[in-house]
């Protein structure tokens, strides 16, 4: 027994007396190249990583689910028969949502008491909220005996989100969360659907700084950026703008209302860069890696607008650190994490490094730390 089955273990005890069941867990993400790509129905390179969701349950003989998180010290439940949103307990709409997504499948549901152990940062653009409903929706089908596929799971996971939490997410934190492959990066086809495994090559490590800068989606300027987006979608006259190259969109620019048009070149460029980030990593070229990183956070910062001053000071000491490649934002922007590749002889130095130069410029401690590459959502083994 791990000392985190024994924690958790524990911890279920004390909430419910005996011990859970069933432990099930559902990993976060980081994209490595593609921000805010995903709702344009463009392409993202992503990571499962190795920092994830769990849960340990107990199935219940009513329609009851009552869930505690460790990490908050928080108790809440909710009945299956009366799914309502929870204003005082937000974190508990998420799976509320997924229990909605699900039964309006027609898929049957049982009641259970679950212990929530989490290492994903919260609130930081490593999916933490993804994690929690993909591990809850594994939850429900292994205690129903039901089958439910990776993307299909993605799909009703992130519907939750959308409409029962009431963030205008794209589908890319659920997808990965739920498809991922370990040791392998995903090169996601929002549109399709569908996505085919990227290796990074020998002697690349993915390390992810966490700004400790916190960032509330729901109430922050995202949905403003997609709205911009699919204003300018529609301006232009496709469905999405990947549909449109940087060349095509070059020509009608100008058409655009000069935010909108910010906005829509980033994506389009942006939507480049993973394609080419796809190509760099397994190859391990280190001059393209770099320079793509380099775009992006530019990119980032004076066309999408979705920096942060703690964003900046963490690129900053990053760039400065030994081993490092290129960095970039990760997750949606307005704070949380950065994402960097590093040489794999040199993460432990990057760390130190970067977390001094940070703490330096803005008084406050990061968590910097390395990440593998992560299976999907599904039973944890004994």
């Amino acid at each position: 027994m791990t000392d985190r089955h024994a924690l958790i273990i524990s911890a279920f005890e004390r909430c419910f007396g005996g011990e859970p069941e069933l432990f099930v867990r559902a990993p976060g993400r980081v994209d490595l190249m593609g921000s805010h790509t995903d709702y344009n129905l463009g392409y993202v390179l992503t990571l499962p990583i190795s920092r994830d969701m769990w849960l340990a349950l107990r199935p219940r003989l009513d329609r009851n689910v009552r869930m505690h998180s460790v990490h908050l010290d928080d108790t809440a439940s909710f009945d299956l028969e009366a799914l309502a949103f929870n204003e005082a307990q937000h974190w508990i709409n998420y799976p509320q949502g997924v229990a909605s997504a699900l039964a309006a499948e027609g898929l049957a549901l049982t009641g259970f008491d679950a212990v929530i152990h989490s290492n994903v940062p919260m609130s930081s653009g490593l999916s933490s909220s993804a994690a929690l409903e993909c591990a809850t929706a594994v939850a429900f089908r292994e205690l129903g005996g039901w089958e439910l596929d990776a993307v299909r799971m993605a799909v009703l996971c992130q519907r939750a989100e959308n409409q029962f939490v009431g963030v205008n997410c794209g589908v890319l934190d659920q997808y990965t969360s739920c498809a991922g492959e370990a040791g392998r990066a995903v090169l996601l086809d929002c549109r399709a659907l569908s996505h085919r495994a990227v290796a990074l090559a020998d002697g690349l490590r993915v390390v992810i700084a966490d700004t400790r800068a916190l960032r509330q989606l729901a109430g922050s300027e995202y949905g403003e950026r997609r709205a911009a987006c699919e204003e300018g979608a529609r301006l232009l006259g496709v469905p999405a703008l990947r549909d449109l190259d940087a060349a095509t969109f070059a020509a009608h620019e100008a058409e655009l209302p000069p935010l909108v048009a910010r906005r829509c070149r980033f994506v389009i460029e942006e939507n480049a860069r993973v394609l080419a980030m796809a190509e760099a990593l397994p190859a391990g070229d280190r001059a393209a890696i770099g320079g793509l990183c380099a775009e992006s956070f530019q990119g980032a910062c004076e066309l999408y607008e979705i920096g942060a001053p703690a964003m900046s000071a963490m690129h900053a000491a990053l760039l400065s650190a030994p081993g490092v490649i290129g960095a970039r934002q990760a997750g949606a922007g307005f704070g949380g994490c950065l994402v960097a590749l590093v040489e794999a002889d040199a993460c432990e130095a990057c760390a130190t490094s970067a977390e001094a130069a940070y703490a330096a410029a803005t008084g406050l401690t990061p968590s910097i730390f390395a990440v593998d590459a992560a299976a999907g959502a599904g039973v944890v083994a004994p």
